[in-house]
C-alpha cells in the first residue's frame, strides 16, 4: 500500500515508520522542512520518499503538485500545532488540518487516520478543546476518519514520560498543585504504533472513533511514585489547593526540560480527568495493553541501551522560537563577530570526529562545563530553553535535534561538518561550527562561533562575554583534539 505519513520528523511519526516500512508499504513522509529529515538508516530505503510542504500555507497556492501523492491508499494525519512561542495554537491547527484536506481530497485516498486526544469531558482545556476541533474538520470531509484518541503516551524521549522522570529524579520531596490527584489513563508508545498500524485500511474501524489507554486508571501523583519504585527511590508527595495554573507551570519549568509557554498548556491540560470509554477496538487487533510500570521498564531500557529513536525535544515544540533552518542555514558574514581557531589534528580523525559528535548532553563540553551550565540556568530565569534538553542519542546527531540550547542545522559526518545555531535567549543570533579540514598535507580542526547583534544591547552582550568565550572556545577546541 502507498501511505501519506505527515508528521513524519515528530515523536510518533519516527516510530512509525520503521513499523510501516516493515510491513511492505511504500510511505511518503510529509515534511515542512526537508532539511530536518534525517539521511540514514529507515530514512534511506526505497520505500521512503520526501514531500515538503507547509500545511499552515495555502495548499492551492503553494504549487505543490499532488502527481506524487495521488495514487496513496491511506494518510496518517500526525500534525500537532501546539507550540511554545503561540497562544492560539488552536487556529494554527485548524489551518493545517484544513490544508491537509485539501491535499489529500485531490488523491485517491480511501482512509485518514488521526491520533489526538481523549475528550470526554464537558469543560476541555484549549490544547483539548483544538484537538477535538481537529477531529471534527477531519470527520466532515468526506473522507473515512479513524480516529485514535489518547491521554499521556510514555515512552522514552515522550514529553510526559520525561517531565515526570525529571520531576522524580531531581526532587526528593515536592510539594505540588491539587491537580496532581487527577485521574488519568495512561498508554504505552508500543500499544499506541499498534493501533495505528492495525487499524490501517481496516474497513470495520472507517468513521469510527476510539478511545485508547491502558490497563491502570492513575493520578498524576501515582504516576510519580510508581516511577520513584521502577528507579528505586524513595519520594515523598504533598499536595496544596493554593498553586495556580501560573505557579503550577513555573513548577514544572523551572524543573523540567519544557518551555514556559508549552508548561502552561500542559497545566490546563494535566487538570482535565483523561479516561478512555469502553470500545472493541483492543480485542479487534488482538492488542495486549502494556501497565504503566512495565512501560516505564521498557522506557528506561530503551535509554540504557542508548535506543531512542524520537524524543520530544526534538520537534519545534521544545524551542522558545519556531524557526525553520532553512532560515539559519546559512552562516551570514556582514556585520557578524567571529571567533575562529584552527588547532591541528594530531591524532586519529575518527576520533576526534567522536567527540565532536558526542559533545553536550552528560558529555558536556570539553571545557568549562560550570560556566555552560551558569549560561544554560541564566536562560531559564529569562524564559529561554535552558541546558535541560540534552541530547536524544550519547553518539549519534541528526540535523534538527536539539542539543542543549543548540539546535542541529547540519550534522554531515561524511564532510565532516556540525553545524549548531542557538535556541538560547539572545539579543542576536548565534551560530557554533566544527569542521575538520585538510591544509598542506595537514589535517585541522577549525571551530568557528558567529554572532549577528541586533542592536547595541547584542553588542555590548557580545564584549561582555568575550573574555569567558577566550577561555571556553580555545579549551573546548584543544580538548576536542586531544587523545583523551
Amino acid at each position: 500500500m502507498k501511505i501519506l505519513l505527515t508528521g513524519a520528523t515528530g515523536y510518533i511519526g519516527k516510530r512509525l515508520l520503521p513499523v510501516l516500512i516493515e510491513n511492505g508499504h511504500e510511505v511518503i513522509c510529509c515534511v515542512r522542512d526537508k532539511n530536518r529529515f534525517p539521511t540514514e538508516g529507515i530514512y534511506k530505503h526505497p520505500n521512503v520518499s520526501i514531500l515538503e510542504v507547509d500545511f499552515l500555507k495555502d495548499i492551492q497556492s503553494s504549487g505543490l503538485s499532488s502527481n506524487i501523492i495521488k495514487d496513496i491508499d491511506a494518510a496518517y494525519y500526525l500534525i500537532h500545532s501546539m507550540s511554545s512561542n503561540v497562544r492560539d495554537f488552536g487556529s494554527l491547527e485548524e489551518i493545517s488540518a484544513n490544508n491537509f484536506i485539501k491535499l489529500v481530497k485531490q488523491t485517491s485516498v480511501k482512509q485518514i487516520i488521526y491520533l489526538g486526544g481523549i475528550t470526554n469531558e464537558e469543560k476541555l482545556s484549549k490544547h483539548l478543546a483544538s484537538r477535538k476541533n481537529v477531529e471534527s474538520i477531519l470527520r466532515n470531509s468526506g473522507i473515512a476518519l479513524t480516529s485514535i484518541k489518547a491521554g499521556i503516551i510514555v515512552g522514552s524521549g515522550s514529553a510526559s514520560f520525561e517531565i515526570i522522570r525529571d520531576l522524580v529524579e531531581k526532587l526528593p520531596v515536592m510539594i505540588t498543585p491539587k491537580w496532581l490527584n487527577t485521574k488519568h489513563q495512561p498508554i504505552a508508545i508500543r500499544n499506541i504504533l499498534e493501533y495505528l498500524n492495525g487499524v490501517l485500511l481496516k474497513l470495520e474501524t472507517f468513521n469510527n472513533s476510539y478511545d485508547v489507554g491502558g490497563p491502570d486508571i492513575l493520578s498524576y501523583k501515582q504516576m510519580l511514585l510508581q516511577l520513584a519504585q521502577v528507579r528505586g527511590l524513595k519520594r515523598f508527595i504533598f499536595t496544596v489547593p493554593v498553586m495556580t495554573p501560573r505557579l503550577s507551570s513555573y513548577w514544572l519549568y523551572f524543573v523540567t526540560s519544557t518551555s514556559y509557554m508549552l508548561a502552561i498548556n500542559l497545566v490546563n491540560s494535566m487538570k482535565i480527568e483523561v479516561v478512555a470509554k469502553d470500545n472493541e477496538l483492543e480485542k479487534m487487533l488482538g492488542i495486549k495493553p502494556i501497565s504503566y510500570k512495565e512501560a516505564v521498564q521498557h522506557a528506561f531500557q530503551k535509554i540504557e541501551q542508548n535506543n531512542v529513536l524520537s524524543s520530544w525535544k526534538d520537534s519545534l515544540v521544545s524551542s522558545y522560537s519556531d524557526n525553520s533552518l532553512l532560515e539559519h542555514i546559512n552562516i551570514p558574514t556582514n556585520g557578524c563577530f567571529v571567533d575562529k581557531r584552527e588547532k591541528e589534528i594530531t591524532i586519529s580523525i575518527d576520533h576526534v570526529l567522536h567527540k565532536i559528535w558526542s559533545i553536550g548532553g552528560e558529555r558536556g563540553w570539553y571545557y568549562g562545563d560550570w560556566l555552560w551550565h551558569l549560561r544554560g540556568f541564566l536562560d531559564k530565569l529569562f524564559g529561554g530553553v535552558g541546558l535541560r534538553r540534552g541530547r536524544t542519542n550519547k553518539n549519534e546527531i541528526h540535523t534538527g535535534d536539539t542539543l542543549d540550547f543548540w539546535r542541529v542545522l547540519a550534522a554531515d559526518k561524511e564532510n565532516k561538518r556540525l553545524l549548531l545555531y542557538a535556541e538560547m535567549k539572545l539579543p542576536g543570533e548565534a551560530w557554533l561550527e566544527f569542521k575538520i579540514i585538510e591544509k598542506e598535507s595537514k589535517n585541522f580542526l577549525q571551530q568557528t562561533a558567529t554572532f549577528r547583534p541586533k542592536g547595541l544591547l547584542g553588542r555590548l552582550y557580545w564584549y561582555s562575554v568575550l573574555p569567558f568565550h577566550f577561555f571556553v572556545f580555545n579549551g573546548m577546541s584543544e580538548n576536542i583534539i586531544k587523545h583523551q
